[in-house]
């Protein structure tokens, strides 16, 4: 009786620890959504209306995104406000409300984030869809500024007495 009961304990506190495990590394990845989505990111795809390439400037906060979206066309470049953004663990959704014209256009994004890609899927209305995958930019070092050494005698001016 009493090696039953052992096991029966020993069979509820393990399944309690994995299950806190789980639950830290959900919370875990959650928390860093800020760093793996915030940023700039690239990306380029063919739609009906030719190439257009965007750029996406993301922030977040809890389970929130913000920020912006720069698309450019052969009709010209327009800028943004993301509007619905969201981060999970499944990924991130948000809108881009675009005025084409007299037009409002809802354009629905949803992306799985793997590593410095983001693969989206965007649905313009119920006129067209593309995948596209975007790319992080990376931030540029800033470069340190060389100053040429001042030395005597070279391609200096001559002393006047």
């Amino acid at each position: 009786m009493g090696v039953q009961i052992k096991t029966k304990i020993m069979k509820t506190y393990t399944k309690s620890i994995a299950l806190a495990a789980l639950t830290l590394a959900l919370a875990g990845s959650a928390w860093s959504a800020d760093t793996i989505v915030a940023g700039k990111w690239k990306g380029q795809f063919d739609s009906q209306i030719g190439l257009q390439k965007y750029t996406y400037e993301f922030k977040v906060d809890g389970t929130n995104l913000t920020g912006k979206a720069v698309g450019e066309r052969e009709m010209g470049t327009n800028e943004v406000a993301i509007t619905e953004g969201t981060v999970s663990t499944n990924g991130i959704f948000f809108v881009e409300p675009l005025k084409f014209g007299d037009n409002e256009l809802r354009i629905e994004y949803t992306g799985k984030v793997s590593g410095d890609e983001i693969k989206f899927h965007r649905k313009v209305g119920d006129v067209a869809e593309e995948d596209f995958v975007a790319k992080r930019m990376k931030e540029a070092e800033p470069k340190a500024e060389v100053k040429p050494e001042a030395r005597a005698g070279t391609n200096s001016p001559p002393v006047k007495p």
